[in-house]
């Protein structure tokens, strides 16, 4: 089975998290934490900042790892860096998303979050 490495950033302020739909692919309508695929040679760190700019033209900062997810989907192994992360510049514009909210804790079930994604929810119940 293949494996996929992927950054996802959590986004906070004011002690709410920022999440998107996905706008498109095999789990389109999901939730997740934005971010995206890691590349060859690239840290995890500077694949979130490059793809939190590519996928919402904003610049964050990495703040603290919180967790490195390892998920089996159907057809590839999932391994997801977990990074807390704020928003330095821009306005965390959906350029691939179809919607996004800012969830406090007692909101943090009230979406379809993606299967790898809960591990990281039972996470910040604890923590936000």
């Amino acid at each position: 089975m293949k494996t996929i490495q992927v950054a996802a950033a959590i986004i906070l302020q004011d002690n709410k998290v920022f999440t998107t739909q996905r706008g498109y692919g095999d789990f389109e309508g999901g939730w997740e934490f934005p971010g995206g695929k890691i590349e060859p040679n690239e840290q995890p760190e500077d694949a979130l900042i490059r793809e939190i700019y590519e996928e919402l033209a904003t610049e964050i900062s990495v703040d603290r790892f919180i967790t490195t997810v390892e998920y089996d989907y159907p057809t590839f192994h999932l391994s997801m860096h977990c990074y807390v992360c704020s928003v330095k510049m821009g306005k965390l514009t959906l350029l691939e998303h179809s919607d996004s909210k800012w969830l406090d804790k007692s909101q943090l079930d009230s979406v379809d979050w993606l299967p790898a994604d809960i591990e990281v929810i039972n996470i910040l119940k604890q923590t936000l």
